[in-house]
């Protein structure tokens, strides 16, 4: 984390609340795929949520796991171990970029400053999330580890049809677009008037 003191009011409460969206057993399934994907050469973090965000804060983890989800063309080029901030920065931002051309929403991917500084590690873990479910889901070979480990996506599933059934489908009224079959008046009263209640 960054040197920084202690927050207090309402941005304690909004950093309280994010810090209980992290998930410890989530993190030690994230642990075992990213291990399993990139090999034992980089290493286990030390167990907690300290230990998960200097494993990844310089990039190079990170960067190893989206290098080996591709088989050929690496994303990133360069991976550098350095202990410069910048450079550990653009490592992060490298690594969420190639994430995002591989297929992850804008909206599930986090910001550099939530994993180099601590802020939202939830975020990151739903990035891994998202980014080991394209993984599984993908044919090419390139996944290692459990498949249970995360969902698979929907996959499009695209129809064909012929001329005539396109023609035939066009006299049917859906009933979205309602229907007047089996409709009566019977029971209804005069818009204004009160209901009339007998003895």
């Amino acid at each position: 984390m960054a040197n920084k003191g202690p927050s207090y009011g309402l941005s304690r409460e909004v950093q309280s609340k994010i810090d209980k969206k992290y998930d410890p057993e989530l993190e030690e399934r994230l642990v075992e795929w990213i291990v399993a994907q990139c090999g034992p050469s980089v290493g286990r973090p030390q167990p907690g949520k300290q230990g998960f965000q200097t494993w990844l804060k310089d990039g190079c983890v990170l960067c190893e796991l989206i290098n080996s989800l591709h088989r050929d063309a690496k994303p990133v080029k360069k991976i550098q171990n350095s202990s410069m901030a910048f450079k550990q920065m653009e490592q992060i931002s490298q690594f969420l970029t190639a994430a995002e051309k591989y297929g992850v929403t804008k909206s599930d991917v986090f910001q550099t400053v939530d994993l180099w500084e601590g802020k939202d590690l939830a975020a990151v873990q739903m990035t891994l999330m998202a980014l080991g479910s394209l993984a599984v889901t993908k044919t090419d070979g390139c996944y290692r580890g459990d498949p249970k480990w995360f969902h698979r996506k929907a996959q499009e599933n695209k129809r064909d049809f012929t001329e005539d059934q396109l023609k035939e489908g066009q006299s049917i009224i859906g009933l979205q677009m309602g229907t007047n079959k089996g409709a009566s008046q019977a029971g209804m009263t005069g818009y204004g008037r009160p209901r009339q209640i007998i003895n």
